[in-house]
């Protein structure tokens, strides 16, 4: 509406019927270099309002893109130390599941081998033990020969060790070894849950022979989950350890996600970027591993050269200054405009300096409209 308002009054001051006469009446004047030239009428009747470039305390805010992510110790790929066949499993992508939980069943007849060899070994090493202090008592009156007793001491020490490795790898499947006897020898194991969580990915289905190498299931624990965000280098100065952040989804911006910057990375990749971590300050089950966010970093107020709102034009995608000649003589310099605050804009760069330069803060739309409507004449 305003820029509207503004064409209206420009086209009152340099309407024409002609194009020569009205120029020579008028007294409006353009060139190539972007210079336009008013009478002292157009000029009061245009409104226009000359001030500085001047430096300003500005907060800002630098829109950055990321997703969600988990660290590796809360991503867990479920495995299974022996090969065999799933019997049975529940879980679906997404699930919740519990620390100790049952997720799956496996059986194979390694599982019933390995029972049979610890029980065996086992009950042998009564039998070796009391033979090794027989020998020894023996062998201490010379009653037998150093030989006997030193293979009876061998083969009981050499049975303890089996019996302990046959215990540890039992424990490992998941076997109570301390309980197992041989009433209770199980053809099947049953595989655990190690964390409180969800299901990430179910790479198996029932029947399947599983590898010992083979990924089961993929379970992510959510208490750690984070933002990681991606920041260009340019950028980089501005970032800082503690550094508040609202993180927010494309589909719904208005639900804002409070983070804070805990660890900007140091390693920038082929398209000049670095990844930033930020952890939020409440944690959402709606925000999912891999989600795409949008992040605003709160950047520290800066003194940054400015100028009023009104001072920047828009013309062909880029963004523009008026600045005055003297005797009535304007010129059009083209600038890179930062961010916008309580009514002012920063200034980046310029093609010429503005410093102690008098600029157009008011009418330089007028400015503009007048320059346009003469060079399409």
């Amino acid at each position: 509406m305003r820029k509207a308002l503004l064409i209206l009054i420009s086209l009152a001051l340099f309407a024409c019927n002609e194009k020569v006469k009205t120029k020579s009446e008028n007294g409006t004047k353009t060139d190539s270099s972007g210079q336009i030239q008013l009478s002292v009428e157009q000029e009061k009747n245009g409104n226009i309002v000359l001030g500085t470039l001047s430096h300003k305390s500005i907060s800002s805010e630098l829109k950055v893109t990321g997703k969600i992510d988990v660290p590796p110790q809360n991503m867990v790929s479920v495995s299974f130390p022996l090969g065999g066949y799933l019997r049975s499993t529940k879980l679906l992508p997404g699930m919740h599941i519990k620390k100790a939980e049952i997720i799956a069943v496996l059986e194979d007849q390694q599982y019933i081998q390995m029972q049979q060899d610890y029980l065996t070994a086992k009950a042998r090493q009564s039998f070796l033990e009391n033979e090794y202090n027989r020998q020894k008592e023996l062998n201490t009156s010379k009653a037998s020969s150093d030989k006997s007793f030193q293979q009876s001491e061998a083969d009981y020490k050499t049975n303890r060790i089996l019996v302990r490795s046959l215990y540890e790898k039992l424990r490992l499947i998941g076997l109570n070894p301390d309980t197992l006897n041989e009433a209770n020898i199980s053809r099947s194991v049953n595989v655990i849950s190690p964390i409180d969580g969800f299901v990430s990915k179910v790479n198996v289905n029932i029947g399947k022979y599983i590898n010992p190498s083979e990924v089961l299931f993929e379970l992510v624990n959510p208490t750690d989950i984070h933002l990681n965000l991606t920041v260009f280098e340019k950028d980089i100065a501005q970032l800082s350890i503690g550094q508040k952040v609202l993180a927010y989804t494309n589909a719904n911006p208005k639900n804002k996600y409070p983070c804070e910057v805990i660890l900007i990375g140091q390693d920038i990749s082929q398209d000049r970027s670095i990844e930033v971590h930020c952890h939020f300050e409440k944690y959402d089950k709606n925000l999912v591993p891999g989600m795409f966010m949008n992040g605003l970093l709160e950047i520290k107020n800066q003194d940054m050269p400015a100028l009023p709102e009104d001072a920047v034009v828009q013309f062909e995608g880029k963004s523009y200054v008026f600045v005055s000649l003297g005797n009535h003589l304007y010129e059009l310099i083209e600038i890179e405009s930062g961010v916008h605050d309580e009514g002012m804009i920063a200034v980046i760069s310029s093609k010429k300096p503005l410093e102690s330069l008098p600029i157009v803060e008011k009418g330089a739309y007028v400015l503009l409209m007048a320059m346009k409507n003469s060079g399409e004449e």
